[in-house]
């Protein structure tokens, strides 16, 4: 009990201080509404092209607001010597790891469903497996979410997070799949692809809102769970090397 009630005050705390800001709001809002109305006039298409261009927006939105919102509470605290007293807290570090990174997770899901309403609007997205879309979205999320703890733990400086992110994500907007298909690449990037958890978020999303995923729904949600994992796991083992021992 005193883990949960850990657990809701730090995100509590996390979500005044930096993710209910006017700025941070209205960015998540501007932000995938810039990356929509700019892909849907690019593509010079009509309301048939909204489906297609959906899946990646919603991998951008979840992606820069995620790993950008990392960079921003984990290196700060860090820099501020706050997050020290945090592990000072009688709580466990997965419990405090979990309870720091669920505001971006939120912050995150939330984005991505900016341009769902949007294309609900403009074109009422017919057809669309909710069931599937839902999950995949969440854990795109965490696993987003946790790239950014990674990113923000092996660093010292938001200016140097935010750097390292973008050594990541723009790459991942050019070989997920998010707006061209992966069989479009080089063949020898295609193998760096399926390297990124992003690809197989995407691909279940695409499968989702277009029609017949790439690969098996069930191994996209595997991997995707696999990659949540092993990030978390690393995470924690740096700050485990580089802030407690």
């Amino acid at each position: 009990m005193k883990s949960w009630i850990a657990f809701w005050n730090i995100l509590l705390k996390d979500m005044r201080s930096y993710y209910l800001k006017p700025p941070n709001i209205s960015w998540g809002l501007i932000f995938p509404l810039a990356w929509t109305s700019m892909f849907f006039i690019r593509s010079g298409l009509g309301l048939d092209s909204v489906p297609a261009l959906l899946p990646g927006v919603m991998g951008i939105s979840i992606l820069f607001g995620t790993t950008s919102m990392l960079a921003v509470t984990v290196t700060f605290e860090k820099k501020g010597r706050s997050f020290e007293r945090l592990l000072l807290a009688p709580i466990r570090l997965e419990t405090l790891m979990l309870a720091k990174t669920a505001g971006a997770i939120l912050f995150g899901t939330a984005n991505a469903f900016v341009p769902v309403a949007m294309a609900a609007i403009i074109s009422g997205l017919p057809g669309v497996g909710w069931g599937a879309l839902v999950p995949a979205v969440v854990l795109i999320a965490v696993s987003s979410t946790f790239l950014g703890l990674f990113i923000a733990v092996a660093v010292s400086e938001v200016f140097e997070a935010q750097t390292f992110s973008n050594f990541f994500r723009f790459p991942m907007i050019f070989l997920c799949g998010l707006f061209f298909p992966i069989d479009r690449l080089p063949v020898f990037l295609r193998p760096i692809s399926y390297l990124l958890p992003l690809t197989y978020g995407v691909d279940i999303i695409r499968g989702a809102v277009e029609g017949p995923s790439r690969l098996s729904p069930a191994l996209n949600f595997s991997l995707l769970a696999l990659f949540c994992l092993a990030l978390f796991l690393a995470s924690l083992r740096n700050i485990n090397r580089k802030w407690i021992l």
